[in-house]
């Protein structure tokens, strides 16, 4: 079988997973390849995601590697082994990869944390208050290629109506509710969704007031995504100039304490209802 040529962020972090439980076991390449008996290149493809692995070579590995937690393992046998097609695969070639990854990130998620900052998350976005934020992005884009991005960003969003989908937790800093993306007609329109929203079973939107006190890592928008464990929960980071996707320990624990603070210092439920309410009302 042939290399990919295109590989998901899912197919990426298997590979990524296979690299640390390896490197963990302080075996190279070669070491590895020797023990099941295959040239060490397929090593290093399986672990670029250039070559996919089946469970049993997934388990031999693991064993080879003398990884005992088995609730691990069995995760990434989930991970290699599934074959599901998601919906975004017709935005293959239209839209960069990065979307596609940050859908197949929320599709796969048992749970999904935010925090944002100058506007509302995406899967909380009504179709004009989306189609104003593309208007103010930067740099500019086409109004047909802000349409692609509309159409794919609220087909996102129905993630949220699906009765299996992630449990989605929200902390919004209030200037973000106060930017009139739009206009003041098109922003009340939004607040009232968001609350809307905040109603849902399985929905939790807080906000982040201007009383709130400041703290490290405050101004910088964050996605934190579940895995089936804690070890395979995923970090995404927006950017101008594309994502970036977080999985080594370290940062997985940095941006928990992070989001952790902001909902510390966020209001209630209640309260935080009260507030998109009023401005709501102002507008």
């Amino acid at each position: 079988m042939p290399p990919r040529t295109v590989t998901t962020a899912r197919q990426r972090r298997l590979g990524a997973e296979l690299r640390k439980m390896r490197e963990a076991a302080g075996i190279n390449a070669r070491e590895a390849a020797s023990i099941l008996g295959i040239d060490h290149t397929k090593i290093s493809h399986m672990e670029t995601a250039r070559f996919g692995v089946g469970s049993g070579r997934l388990r031999a590995l693991a064993d080879a590697y003398r990884c005992t937690d088995r609730e691990y393992v069995n995760a990434l046998v989930a991970m290699a082994t599934d074959r599901t097609k998601g919906w975004d695969e017709e935005y293959r070639g239209v839209l960069p990869a990065g979307f596609l990854d940050l859908t197949e990130l929320e599709r796969n998620a048992t749970f999904l944390r935010t925090y944002q900052i100058a506007h509302l998350p995406g899967l909380a976005q009504t179709e004009d208050y989306a189609r104003a934020v593309f208007e103010f992005g930067f740099p500019r884009m086409s109004a047909e290629d802000a349409e692609v991005r509309i159409a794919h960003r609220l087909r996102r969003a129905q993630i949220l109506d699906a009765e299996d989908g992630p449990a989605f937790t929200a902390v919004v800093h209030e200037a973000a509710l106060r930017m009139r993306f739009g206009g003041p007609e098109l922003a009340r329109k939004q607040l009232e969704h968001l609350l809307a929203l905040s109603e849902r079973p399985g929905c939790t939107i807080r906000v982040l007031t201007f009383e709130a006190d400041g703290f490290a890592g405050s101004g910088q928008a964050v996605l934190l995504a579940g895995g089936p464990m804690p070890r395979l929960d995923t970090v995404h980071l927006d950017s101008a100039h594309g994502p970036l996707l977080l999985d080594a320990e370290a940062p997985l624990n940095a941006y928990r304490d992070l989001l952790a603070a902001m909902e510390d210092r966020s209001l209630s439920e209640k309260k935080s209802r009260d507030v998109i309410r009023g401005i709501a009302r102002s507008l």
